[in-house]
């Protein structure tokens, strides 16, 4: 049985780095809704309250059934910790200056501290503090600005923090959360991605027994690292589609099918691109070509899984921010923007879904893929959205506009891979923007189109930075763009952060 650390999430923008942290130290971590709670059981190690951007005076603050103290360690994170504070007698009130930013930690001799440094800097967020805590509550670390820094209540292993130990300003943070996780949780740290096969692959073959699997891949990691493990599990019981929407990158198509037969898949590339080009036939707004997409999509998919005998599985490379997104009820993962997978399918077809990467970050999937020895060439590379240039060609989408923005996005990939910055970016590509410029070319004035190139760097998608390539790079890709690509007069860099902005423009 794997042991876990179940994370209570308030809200907090920084619950999924929490959940982050702990799965470094080889500890699975689960995020559930406050008011969610998880059936607790001897697999449970502790508990982690998240922040949140509620006051624990509001009326309509999260409001968190803490029966489970006294029984499993806890962690009371900012708002975690002020509700502790709150809901036991103690006092929160509004700070008269807000709390952010970097402070010293001056602990006691708390084995929460255990190997910290005197004067640890820490990261503080909150515009509440705990002004009095209760009777049996011990102070355990203040700050200059913040007595109450951290508590413990005593008889138990319960403690409060009102600073953020997973973020990287809090420079001793992963020591504490390691102290807290290994030595007072006592877990043994052993989710590794070896342990993660080995216990995957059993758990599909006894899923699914006998059955046949359909997989429906896309080129990018989270199908491909799902589809080798299936295959691990069961052979060629796992029957692959991969689909020619008309609007993947330049060869793609070719390249990625080539990639799968290479690796001994059994996978069946079906070239239907005209079909959706011609359901996408006027449509400008985002959401109706992902619906749009997404239909079509349903309809190729189910012909082809027809013709195949004995499938009772849908098999998706969901992961683990897409499910946490589904079953938010308050905090961060609100829905943005329609799902990636293919919603309808299972019941239509009258299909189980089988989701083997469920439980991973996107990191943690490259990781599981090279102890699946998956080609880096596939691992490596960047994200690329489910419905494809639809969402990078603003607008209506025509089989020119596909074809301009193909060719653009190929010389700046290319450009990136040659100049060996493409590992540096989390992803990239080029946007083509619905309005035409003034250019000169030769002696001719032309009034052409505008194509935006966007890079960022991330680590698992949720934040993200615009990647800072070179002056000169951007200037040799920009001027081959606009020599080569015909249609193309000028190219923009988006120098955009998420937030606010989305890495895709649509």
């Amino acid at each position: 049985m794997t042991e876990k650390i179940i994370i209570l999430d308030c809200g907090s923008q920084y619950t999924q780095l929490i959940a982050r942290r702990v799965r470094e130290l080889n500890v699975y971590s689960e995020i559930h809704p406050y008011n969610h709670m998880p059936e607790l059981d001897e697999t449970v190690k502790g508990i982690i309250i998240s922040g949140s951007p509620y006051s624990v005076r509001d009326h309509h603050a999260p409001q968190i059934n803490t029966e489970f103290r006294g029984n499993y360690p806890v962690l009371g994170v900012c708002y975690g910790a002020q509700f502790l504070a709150q809901s036991n007698g103690g006092d929160v009130q509004a700070s008269k200056h807000r709390e952010y930013g970097r402070a010293a930690l001056s602990a006691s001799d708390n084995e929460l501290f255990a190997g910290m440094k005197r004067a640890s800097v820490v990261w503080m967020s909150h515009g509440d503090t705990i002004t009095e805590l209760p009777d049996n509550f011990e102070l355990i670390a203040s700050t200059e600005s913040v007595q109450n820094a951290a508590f413990k209540i005593k008889g138990e292993t319960t403690y409060g923090i009102q600073f953020h130990p997973e973020v990287t300003h809090s420079e001793e943070g992963k020591i504490l959360l390691k102290n807290f996780i290994i030595d007072i949780c006592g877990c043994s740290g052993d989710w590794t991605p070896e342990h993660f096969i080995e216990s995957t692959i059993k758990d599909i073959r006894e899923q699914v027994g006998d059955d046949k699997v359909i997989l429906g891949l896309s080129g990018g990691v989270d199908s491909s690292v799902a589809a080798v493990l299936i295959e691990e599990a069961i052979g060629d019981q796992l029957q692959c589609i991969f689909i020619d929407n008309g609007l993947l990158r330049k060869d793609e198509f070719d390249s990625v099918l080539e990639s799968y037969n290479g690796m001994g898949l059994n996978v069946k590339g079906v070239r239907a691109g005209h079909l959706f080009l011609d359901a996408l036939a006027g449509v400008t707004d985002p959401e109706k070509k992902r619906k749009a997409i997404g239909k079509v999509f349903i309809d190729v998919f189910e012909e082809e899984s027809n013709k195949i005998e004995n499938a009772r599985w849908l098999a998706q490379g969901t992961i683990y921010p897409d499910v946490i997104e589904s079953v938010s009820v308050k905090g961060p993962s609100a829905t943005i923007k329609s799902h990636h997978n293919v919603g309808g399918l299972p019941e239509k077809m009258n299909l189980k879904v089988l989701e083997p990467l469920r439980l991973l970050f996107k990191d943690e999937v490259r990781r599981v893929g090279r102890g699946l020895e998956i080609d880096n060439a596939i691992l490596d590379r960047h994200p690329f959205p489910g419905p494809g240039l639809a969402i990078r060609i603003l607008g209506d989408i025509t089989e020119e506009k596909v074809r301009i923005t193909q060719e653009a996005d190929a010389i700046f990939i290319h450009g990136m891979k040659e100049h060996g910055l493409y590992d540096q970016i989390w992803q990239a590509g080029a946007i083509f923007l619905p309005i035409n410029s003034v250019g000169v070319m030769g002696d001719e004035r032309t009034y052409e189109n505008v194509i935006c190139l966007r890079a960022v760097t991330s680590v698992d998608g949720m934040t993200a930075d615009w990647g800072h390539l070179p002056r000169e790079f951007l200037a040799h890709i920009s001027n081959k763009i606009i020599n080569q690509v015909k249609g193309i007069n000028r190219v923009v860099y988006d120098i955009s952060s998420k937030p606010p902005a989305t890495i895709e423009w649509e």
